[in-house]
């Protein structure tokens, strides 16, 4: 079956040219200027001798030209890698090498470590975008060279099951593995996702999620292209910038991860208007309750919507799809055509209840096709035809599903299991907690301690001892934390996800 997910574009272009498609500032760009773009930059592409399933890295913050070189390398029937912008040179060389990437599309702000990069790898040209605030490397060359005039060529045909997207996981657990995902499960997973959350024509979406990670790429961009909504690009998170572009434009979605409602929490001040947005949709990570409930009482026009997913499953896996059907705390049910089982050490289905926790396995159409060059890795994870997440939870007797934590998060101190998101919803409970990351640590009498890292809400004070003793009233002896540290700041990664890594 021949399926180019470009089609999405062209079909929307089509459909509603003069509809805008991308606002960043006080410029708009229509969907037939986002669409003659990317066909400029398909045309030029083709020129270099790219043949059909060549990879394209693309290393861009949210701009319009991450839409164009998206779209353009998928219509030109190419493979679209993208990068994180703050990778520093030797991690652009390893993805670049790993990918077999032949070209790599950067702006000025972090071109010289990613020129340097790429200069390690033999054949690779890079363009960069001129932004207007820094110089080109020297050997590189300009992206104005990618939309040059020049006949744009029709959609390139395309498997259904050719790969589209070559997406890089995290890496938490070694080198990061690139995750195949086709056209058709791109397609279909933000079909499904963009009927869910409720996409209109009319909507206008925060695009504030990093477009290279796959929250942002299937639930934000592709989705919008799909419905022909309106995006509001936010090239990096900064509280007030998101709250004056969701003021200027009436913004009505804002996907985002947790930290980005609890730093909105904070940063809106009364005066303010944000009556505008009617659902957020929250992923990446677990969203606390107390934070669902503070957001939604200080803006009653709102309603959080969480889901779960992983880059592996071309973003959402399962959603909760309306106030009145959600349950805070789950991630709700699985999406329509993905089935999801809860199995123990022996891949064997578990029961519902919370004491049947066990990992979560998934299967459907959003399922990575494999990790490229990596058969041993697409093996184990695939077992038994199910993609093996490594996220313990457990799923109800309504079918919704419950993340405790991820395998390696868990803490297990003197024999007991300690599920960190279970210490974390008590602290977030405390009102001078604005966010806490618990972790473990290696103990001799216990095997593992358990470790809180807070920072606190601005103008709030609180001891670690008070910490500590609320923890106490309210937790077994065997889970609370034997030792709290309070922080300025919890390290997070470009989607705003707290990074245990680091504080391990």
């Amino acid at each position: 079956m021949s399926f180019n997910l470009a089609t999405m574009l062209y079909e929307t272009a089509s459909a509603a040219p003069d509809e805008p498609c991308v606002i960043i500032d006080d410029t708009a760009l229509t969907y037939a200027q986002v669409e003659e773009f990317s066909g400029l930059v398909a045309g030029n592409l083709l020129a270099l001798g790219l043949e059909r399933g060549a990879k394209v890295a693309v290393q861009l913050p949210n701009i319009p030209q991450f839409l164009f070189a998206y779209f353009g390398a998928l219509r030109a029937g190419l493979v679209m890698v993208p990068l994180n912008p703050l990778l520093r040179a030797p991690e652009v060389t390893y993805h670049l090498e790993n990918s077999d990437a032949q070209v790599l599309i950067t702006c000025e702000s972090f071109a010289e470590e990613a020129h340097r990069g790429a200069s390690a790898v033999p054949g690779i040209t890079t363009y960069v975008v001129d932004l207007g605030g820094g110089q080109r490397p020297e050997g590189s060359r300009r992206f104005d060279e990618l939309i040059a005039p020049v006949e744009a060529p029709d959609i390139v045909p395309t498997n259904a099951d050719d790969t589209a997207v070559l997406l890089y996981t995290s890496g938490t657990t070694g080198k990061p593995k690139g995750a195949e995902l086709t056209h058709f499960q791109l397609y279909m997973n933000c079909s499904v996702a963009g009927d869910l959350i409720g996409f209109l024509g009319d909507d206008i979406v925060m695009a504030v999620l990093p477009l290279f990670h796959v929250f942002g790429l299937s639930s934000v961009l592709n989705a919008a292209v799909r419905f022909g909504t309106t995006m509001v690009l936010v090239p990096r998170f900064e509280p007030g910038a998101v709250i004056d572009a969701i003021e200027r434009h009436g913004a009505t979605i804002f996907p985002g991860v947790p930290t980005m409602y609890v730093a909105l929490l904070n940063a809106v001040a009364a005066e303010r208007d944000l009556t505008s947005l009617r659902v957020g949709v929250s992923g990446g990570a677990a969203i606390p309750g107390e934070v669902v409930r503070a957001f939604e009482k200080r803006f009653p026009g709102i309603v959080i919507l969480e889901g779960y997913g992983l880059s592996e499953t071309a973003s959402t896996a399962t959603f909760n799809i309306s106030a009145d059907q959600r349950k805070v705390l789950s991630v709700g049910k699985p999406v329509w055509g993905v089935q999801i089982r809860v199995v123990d050490t022996d891949d064997k289905p578990l029961p519902p209840g919370p004491d049947s926790v066990g990992e979560i396995v998934i299967r459907g159409h959003n399922v990575l096709k494999g990790y490229y060059k990596n058969p041993q890795a697409t093996a184990e994870a695939m077992r038994g035809g199910w993609f093996h997440t490594g996220d313990l939870g457990y799923a109800d007797e309504d079918g919704y599903l419950f993340i405790v934590d991820r395998k390696k998060d868990l803490v297990i101190r003197g024999g007991y299991n300690v599920y960190p998101r279970e210490v974390e919803e008590v602290l977030y409970e405390h009102p001078a907690v604005a966010e806490v990351a618990v972790i473990g640590r290696p103990d001799e009498t216990f095997g593992e301690e358990v470790v809180a890292v807070v920072s606190l809400t601005p103008g709030r004070q609180a001891t670690p001892e008070e910490l500590t003793a609320f923890c106490k009233e309210r937790m077994a002896a065997y889970k609370y934390p034997r030792e709290i540290r309070v922080v300025q700041e919890l390290p997070k990664g470009p989607t705003g996800k707290i990074l245990k890594k680091e504080l391990r």
